[in-house]
């Protein structure tokens, strides 16, 4: 492996994004190059620095947290200096070697996608219904465990981007939506499974294996919001007035110290308000005037 690129992968958090520390992936530190440790007996040498990238500070655009639209600039960036782009999450603990050693089984000029392979049980609503006959045959990453992809593919997608923009901007469920794109109806590469990225707590006895592991501690994102400044918005229409929101009002609404229902009906009793968007049966055009 001549480059590894790895990259912290935030969610949409705006200015709030917790800073992963450098501690949680040896021996890079975020957001500059260091030199790897020296390679452990019996293993292949690695003495390119290693570059550890943010999402969130790559460019001004706040979905670059999606992944897609930041291929080209991936492309161009380390299309001809790398061969993996790793992508990690800010829980996620790497041991680099580990991590060297495993991508050394893939030949990095051909197209790879690597991960943990999760799949839906059954179709559900927040997939779209995808693969409703059989679910399970279509395998997403769980991002949690890092997952790479080959610069080959990297290429061929950032073109795909430049070519033919993205239709929409909106994300349900990032993972199973990158893997869908990848896949490309069958024109492009399933995951491929990799057991050693791996989702077990790093002090666990099972990970002796592991090029990732969980972190066992929640990352440092300062002083706990006030629960006075969290406003709850909850979506719903007229013909759940009955069915969901006596849920909602038996459950954890009392957690929630402001909460708004927002419906097609208004309805004191709840109270509702009437946003003025009729009820659609499909799609979430509600959900967009909020």
């Amino acid at each position: 492996v001549s480059h590894i690129c790895p990259l912290f992968s935030s969610r949409p958090a705006g200015d709030s994004f917790c800073h992963p520390e450098s501690k949680q992936l040896l021996p890079c530190e975020a957001g500059r190059k260091t030199e790897s440790r020296p390679p452990e007996a019996g293993t292949q040498s690695h003495k390119e620095a290693t570059v550890v990238l943010l999402l969130h500070s790559l460019s001004d655009n706040q979905g670059d947290w999606s992944i897609l639209p930041l291929l080209p600039y991936l492309s161009q960036s380390f299309g001809k200096n790398s061969s993996w782009i790793v992508f990690l999450e800010e829980e996620t603990n790497v041991k680099m070697t580990k991590l060297v050693q495993v991508l050394t089984k893939f030949d990095k000029n051909k197209e790879w996608f690597l991960g943990k392979p999760l799949h839906d049980e059954e179709s559900t609503i927040i997939h779209h219904y995808a693969f409703a006959e059989n679910p399970s045959i279509f395998k997403y990453p769980d991002f949690v465990a890092a997952w790479a992809v080959s610069t080959p593919l990297v290429l061929r997608l950032a073109d795909k981007v430049r070519n033919e923009p993205l239709k929409s901007d909106f994300t349900i469920d990032l993972k199973h939506e990158v893997a869908l794109y990848i896949w490309d109806n069958g024109n492009g590469p399933h995951l491929t499974p990799v057991p050693e990225l791996c989702t077990e707590p790093e002090d666990s006895p099972q990970t002796r294996h592991c090029a990732t592991t969980l972190s066992t501690e929640p990352p440092l994102c300062g002083e706990p919001v006030n629960k006075e400044d969290i406003f709850v918005a909850v979506k719903t229409c007229r013909k759940f007035h009955s069915e969901r929101v006596p849920v909602i009002k038996k459950t954890w609404e009392k957690d929630a110290f402001s909460l708004e229902y927002y419906s097609d009906h208004a309805d004191p009793s709840i109270p509702t308000i009437n946003l003025g968007v009729p009820n659609t049966e499909r799609g979430k055009c509600t959900l967009y005037r909020l």
